[in-house]
């Protein structure tokens, strides 16, 4: 077993103000995360994740800037709940 991680995984830990475990792999996370997030949440932090150019995602949603501002914040949040923390760390 490999500790590979993932863009998915770094961007996670990025955006995790208190990381005390390891995340886990990438098919159980995305399983986790596509049930604790919304899908556009999910899409921005995908898209983070690959690095891509948020005015695509904005185009390819409907969104506007200060939706996604809004949005943004929202999911930062989210990922930094004990709760969500406890579900997609190990």
């Amino acid at each position: 077993m490999t500790d590979k991680t993932t863009p998915l995984m770094d961007e996670l830990e990025k955006h995790i103000r208190i990381l005390v475990n390891p995340i886990k792999k990438e098919d159980e996370l995305s399983k986790i995360l596509k049930v604790k997030l919304t899908k556009k949440e999910f899409k921005v932090l995908k898209t983070w994740a690959n690095s891509e150019p948020v005015e695509e995602l904005l185009t390819k949603i409907d969104m506007d800037k200060e939706r996604y501002e809004e949005l943004s914040l929202k999911l930062i949040k989210k990922i930094n709940q004990e709760k969500f923390k406890q579900a997609v760390c190990i």
